[in-house]
């Protein structure tokens, strides 16, 4: 651990405790599978106020029911950008998302300069329900965003207002993949579950959705919802890992359905905001014994293709 690493877990809540050999074992394991590295759709970096907000609500996690949640990397955006670079992450993204009216606009501002600064980050935007969305949207588009992010659970909005009828409808003519947390974990929302984005995906059935935290817990749910419709994937995000599977665990009867959807599944982690060290997650994708070609399409092609890429 570096000086600055030691000062950053000194200020903690709670700390992780991060292998010495992380970066050099997962370098390993990308090249033991024959891929240029992982592509990691669901990671997090925000403004550094706005970061330090979801910070501070992890930290008061047990207060809402939930299991402690130390945050792994409570490092500065610099060491956060390394470390990926290091484990050999590829690709990634800025995942982030508003809260109240009025602030998606910024955000994407953001993380436009965000991803100027950081080629390996995939230009992130998001919306909100606001009569402004169809607009800064298309302006989000035109700048060369190459994924959105749509958080149902706090936003607490429904995904089917008719205040994003315009954005939908722009999104899924430009193809460009929504990453959502539609699920009901880890608490769920108002309307977080499987009819308000069915109700989405019936006007706008074209839509690329990454179904965030592969639906947790209602993984049989979203797994059929990517059954039935072509553009709909999931993300591994926390999925599988010890932490998810002590509540919330993946039923090994849907095992076959995920198999079946191999081309559709791709790598999210949450790093940073990750209770776990990142290895933690790309183990236990490979803990499932699904084999080498789909561990290779899990950890790096399907994300590299729906990035745009390769």
């Amino acid at each position: 651990m570096t000086a600055h690493d030691a000062s950053a877990a000194a200020s903690s809540p709670t700390t992780v405790p991060l292998p010495a050999d992380e970066p050099q074992r997962l370098r390993g394991i990308a090249a033991d599978l024959g891929i240029p590295g992982f592509v990691d759709i669901h990671t997090h970096f925000m403004p550094t106020n706005v970061l330090d907000k979801v910070w501070g609500y992890f930290d008061h996690a047990t207060e809402r029911g939930l299991r402690p949640w130390p945050i792994a990397y409570r490092w500065d955006e610099e060491a956060r950008v390394q470390r990926l670079r290091d484990m050999g992450v590829r690709a990634f993204t800025s995942m982030l998302y508003p809260h109240r009216a009025g602030m998606a606009e910024w955000l994407n501002g953001w993380s436009a300069d965000f991803a100027a600064r950081t080629p390996d980050c995939a230009h992130t935007s998001t919306f909100y329900p606001e009569p402004e969305a169809a607009d800064y949207t298309r302006r989000a588009l035109e700048a060369g965003t190459k994924v959105f992010k749509s958080h149902i659970q706090v936003g607490g909005y429904d995904p089917a207002d008719p205040l994003l009828e315009p954005v939908w409808a722009q999104i899924a003519e430009a193809g460009v993949p929504v990453v959502i947390h539609c699920g009901s974990g880890p608490v769920p929302g108002r309307h977080t579950g499987l009819e308000p984005v069915r109700q989405v995906l019936g006007r706008h059935p074209d839509l690329a959705l990454v179904i965030a935290h592969t639906g947790t817990p209602e993984y049989a749910e979203f797994l059929g919802l990517a059954q039935d419709y072509e553009r709909v994937c999931l993300d591994t995000c926390m999925t599988f890992t010890p932490y998810i599977e002590e509540r919330a665990p993946f039923p090994p009867e849907l095992l076959s359905a995920l198999v079946d959807l191999q081309d559709k599944v791709v790598l999210g982690s949450d790093y940073p905001n990750i209770p776990y060290p990142y290895s933690v997650q790309i183990d236990s994708i490979r803990g499932l014994g699904l084999g080498t070609d789909i561990e290779r399409k899990i950890l790096h092609d399907n994300g590299a293709r729906l990035l745009g890429l390769d």
